[in-house]
């Protein structure tokens, strides 16, 4: 069983309609939402895209260095799916996946995904290096549905050197301590370090493992207590 499966297959088997990210970026004005069931077509897109365009496949170190974002998260889950491991060194990664920002230090990869995170789906256009592949343009043309090519064994690695097993086992633990149950609606400002602590067990991972639902939010100015009240937050997990 992968990541994926075990943390996010729950939820789409219990109610895949009900939101599951709600992301801001208070830089740009942007929200989006984003049932469990579109979430998880997202993720089959990114999984087709690694596998078939980046030949991601299990045990291939694929390297993050993407914000804490709506596309991170079906990008991690996609690598988990394909039952391979998201680390934090590009240097030696057979794949990177990098925003506009980090496509410098995303070089030392062998392939380079490239994703503008932006609202509209437009690409990179020439910002993006040559022989890279850009996330937004080509996922489109994946299918919603992810079959794996072969079983992903437990010790796998799935996370900065931690198998499956123990990254599965740490999220539903750390679900526990914070007291998060499938009627919570977690607003987070968090950054999400490739590591088995920190925002992304707290403010994505955990989130998962407890069937809640996240409000993520980028670049947080204003508010955020009156957001929280629009967006029936019921707990806050501070940057």
């Amino acid at each position: 069983m992968t990541v994926t499966d075990a943390l996010l297959a729950p939820l789409l088997a219990g109610d895949p309609a009900k939101p599951l990210i709600t992301f801001y970026d208070d830089a740009t004005g942007e929200r989006i939402e984003l049932s469990g069931a579109t979430f998880g077509n997202w993720v089959a897109k990114t999984a087709n895209l690694l596998r078939d365009e980046c030949d991601v496949e299990p045990g291939t170190p694929v390297a993050v260095l993407l914000p804490a974002h709506w596309q991170t998260a079906a990008a991690l889950c996609a690598i988990w799916s394909c039952g391979a491991e998201a680390v934090a060194d590009p240097a030696g990664a057979e794949v990177a996946l990098a925003a506009a920002d980090t496509l410098e230090q995303a070089a030392g990869a062998g392939l380079v995904v490239g994703f503008s995170l932006d609202a509209f789906g437009q690409g990179l256009g020439d910002a993006l290096p040559k022989g890279a592949v850009d996330y937004a343009t080509e996922v489109r043309v994946h299918g919603d549905h992810f079959d794996p090519l072969a079983p992903v064994p437990d010790d796998a690695p799935a996370l900065a050197g931690t198998d499956v097993a123990g990254v599965v086992a740490t999220a539903r633990a750390r679900a526990a301590e914070l007291g998060l149950g499938p009627d919570d609606r977690v607003l987070s400002t968090a950054a999400w370090p490739l590591a088995l602590s920190g925002g992304l067990v707290d403010g994505f991972l955990a989130v998962l493992a407890a069937g809640a639902s996240l409000v993520q939010v980028r670049h947080p100015a204003g508010d955020q207590e009156r957001r929280a009240g629009t967006e029936k937050v019921t707990r806050v997990l501070d940057a």
